[in-house]
Formats: C-alpha cells, structure tokens, sequence
C-alpha cells in the first residue's frame, strides 16, 4: 500500500477514536484532505482510498488541478479554505463547491453575483471564518462580529450558509486547544438556536475546526468537518 492509502487509514482511525473519545458518531465528522502544493496525481491516490472532498488553500493552484481533474469532477467536491481576495473571487464562484473563508460581506456579495454567472453550477456552499484567537496575522472576523456577518450572508442569492470555519493560534496545550473551539462552538450554537426558525438558516450545519496537530481537540468539541494535509500527504 502507498503512504497515501496508509495514512488516510490512520487519519480516519484518528478520527474515529476521537469521536468514540467525546461520545460522538465518527460519520458525524467529515474529513477534508487538504491537498495544497500536493500534485493532481496525489488527489487520484487518495480518490482510489475512497476520499472525495479536498482542500485547496491557493486560487490559482486549485483551479489548475480541478481542470487537470476535470474527468473526476462528478465524483470530487471542491473546498476553498484559503484567504480569499476580492480579485479572485470570481475564479472560485466559477470551479469551487465550498468556500470556508468568507471574512467579509464585500466577498460573499462578489461571490454571489459570480455565482450567478454559471447557471448550470449549483448554489455555492459558504462558511464565515472567524479568527479566535485574534491573531493579526491571519484572515477572519472576531467573535463579536461573527452573527451580523452570517446574518448578511444568508440573505444573498447563489449561497447557501453552512456554518463556521476557525484557525485557533497552534498550541500543543490540548487545554488551551479546546478552549478555542469551544468559544467557536458556543458562538455556532448560540446563532443556530437564535435562528432556528429561519429558513435562511436550514443548512447552519458546519463547525470546520480541527487539522492535522489539533483535530482531537476539535472533534471533542464539536468539530463536523476537519481539515488535514500533512498526516494525509506529508510534510
């Protein structure tokens, strides 16, 4: 067996014990491989593994492989979870299922009105990033801006909002870990039940935390899609 195939094996076994761990059913938790810098040719490996959703950090890169793939493309669904600017928006409405990163409404506003432009793609799935641990370095909105932003979002066409996507600051304190995605966890629940009557909020059904040095963490606290790359294609 390729180290392709043996670490999805490993990765799902992870999954699986983490879910046990926190009193969870494994297929609660979906897994993204996160193939960014990896080649067309790894994604075909881990495709023959039985993996379907994959994660592409870089705009440019994505859409290259989506095209080398594009005889898969029934078969595959498409993440972007990278930081996304407004002049490539239009790249993502056009290739991709997924996009975790919205951190602002001028975003989400170009990628609904490109979606449109492609008729025969279904509605683009869109989660709001928040960044918890308020680092400077990286994209997404604070805790206290995060409902406005999934209010403003729900209401535009060619989307469907999905729920919440989070990178804590990297930690080995499994403590300080969980910490972070609770805080994200209370603040998806806390919009969900707010909104529970609203059905611009039907499919609120995502928590994206969790990658390949904190996913147990995730997974305890209620992570529903994690995000692994290097204990899937290596370093």
């Amino acid at each position: 067996m390729n180290s392709i195939v043996v670490n999805l094996i490993q990765v799902r076994e992870r999954i699986e014990l983490a879910a046990i761990a926190a009193k969870r059913e494994p297929e609660e938790i979906e897994l993204l491989a996160v193939s960014k810098t990896f080649p067309a040719s790894a994604i075909e490996e881990a495709m023959h593994a039985g993996q379907t959703a994959f994660g592409e950090n870089y705009v440019q890169e994505g859409v290259e492989k989506i095209q080398q793939l594009v005889k898969l493309r029934p078969w595959l669904e498409w993440h972007f979870i990278g930081p996304l600017q407004s002049n490539k928006t239009r790249d993502v409405a056009e290739h991709f299922d997924w996009v975790h990163s919205v951190d602002r409404l001028k975003i989400a506003e170009r990628l609904s009105t490109q979606r449109a432009e492609f008729p025969n793609l279904s509605e683009l799935q869109v989660c709001v990033q928040i960044n918890v641990s308020d680092e400077h370095s990286k994209s997404g909105i604070s805790l206290t801006e995060v409902e406005t932003l999934c209010d403003a979002v729900s209401k535009l066409p060619n989307l469907v909002l999905r729920g919440l996507m989070a990178i804590p600051a990297p930690t080995t304190d499994i403590h300080q870990q969980r910490q972070a995605f609770a805080a994200v966890r209370e603040c998806f629940t806390s919009i969900k039940v707010k909104h529970s009557n609203d059905v611009r909020f039907d499919f609120f059904d995502t928590l994206s935390m969790g990658m390949s040095d904190d996913m147990e963490a995730a997974i305890a606290e209620g992570s529903t899609m994690v995000r692994i790359g290097s204990a899937i294609f290596g370093k």
